[in-house]
């Protein structure tokens, strides 16, 4: 019988990229001297330090994934940055403090690509995240995540600490929050493509349909994340995505959702919608250095998974 030496809590953990690794770690992927153990909000409010620090007093662990995070769509984020500010503010610091205090080994934390500054060349990389503003549409968000590093920084060098972070690109799979209103561009359009076949109408896009992202699978990121767990050791934070050259449009996501779904209508574009920022190409450079045989699911595939699973899980998913 293997002894148990590693606990490792996910905070946020029935969210999209937590229910990821709780299923890659279910198919094999944990090893066992490892014990994995999930909490959402219902079991600890993270803005609440009591209650942070009494989450870490129960499960006593040794490494945290931290996920946990007040996120939202474009449309969500112009509306209530401040919010976003304060809230994972309040997240980041009770999480790090207490995994500081209570002698975890490794935290790795969840970063996002909207950290970096909004002006900038292209690709951007793990060096820039502080070269200037992000952009204005989510600045509470982006500052809130940018300062996980440097209180990263801030352990190690004063408290020797292993805390680092990864930054996905663009997270989709089961799981994720299909609500139309206040989820990310790629849900948003499974849902809408799913009313719009029902009803028998048009799909309505947001925007141009021109602004282009990476889009990186959550079963993939899940792989990656624990890797970056067990192997990976600077604090400097690390990309996690595909390569520059898997980049696709809104438009090119839009048909490949309306393909998998069998959607016969028509795309129209609403361009009163804000586009967002355009572009923010990140370079996988550094995460190919360290595993350069990894392999992505192709994008089509994946969403043809998604798409799958939403339509077997609509009741729940459009929650």
């Amino acid at each position: 019988m293997t002894e148990v030496t590693k606990r490792i809590l996910v905070t946020g953990g029935t969210g999209l990229v937590g229910r990821a690794i709780e299923k890659v770690v279910a198919d094999g992927e944990g090893q066992p001297d490892e014990e994995w153990i999930f909490v959402s909000s219902q079991d600890a409010d993270l803005t609440s330090s009591s209650e942070t620090k009494a989450l870490f007093e129960r499960h006593k662990p040794t490494h945290v994934i931290h996920l946990a995070a007040m996120v939202g769509g474009l449309f969500k984020n112009i509306r209530s940055n401040l919010d976003f500010w304060r809230t994972n503010i309040h997240i980041n610091d009770n999480v790090l403090h207490c995994a500081h205090e209570s002698g975890v080994q490794k935290v790795v934390s969840c970063l996002s690509t909207c950290i970096f500054p909004d002006k900038t060349t292209y690709p951007i990389d793990e060096t820039m995240i502080h070269n200037g503003p992000p952009h204005s549409s989510n600045f509470g968000y982006s500052y809130a995540k940018r300062m996980i590093d440097v209180q990263n920084r801030g352990y190690s060098e004063q408290h020797g600490r292993r805390f680092t972070a990864v930054i996905p690109t663009n997270v989709f799979g089961p799981h994720d929050n299909f609500n139309i209103e206040d989820g990310h561009v790629l849900p948003g359009l499974i849902h809408k493509v799913y009313l719009a076949k029902q009803s028998g109408s048009a799909l309505t896009v947001w925007g141009t349909g021109k602004p282009r992202r990476q889009f990186i699978y959550s079963l993939d990121l899940a792989r990656l994340f624990i890797w970056v767990l067990r192997e990976y050791d600077e604090v400097e934070p690390i990309i996690l995505s595909v390569g520059e050259e898997d980049e696709v449009s809104i438009r090119e996501a839009a048909e490949a959702i309306a393909e998998a779904m069998e959607f016969r209508g028509e795309l129209v574009f609403d361009t009163t919608k804000s586009d967002g920022q355009f572009k923010k190409t990140a370079s996988n450079a550094k995460l190919r250095r360290y595993l350069p045989e990894f392999q992505f699911t192709p994008f089509r595939k994946a969403v043809k998974e998604t798409c799958a699973w939403f339509n077997a899980n609509y009741a729940n998913a459009r929650k």
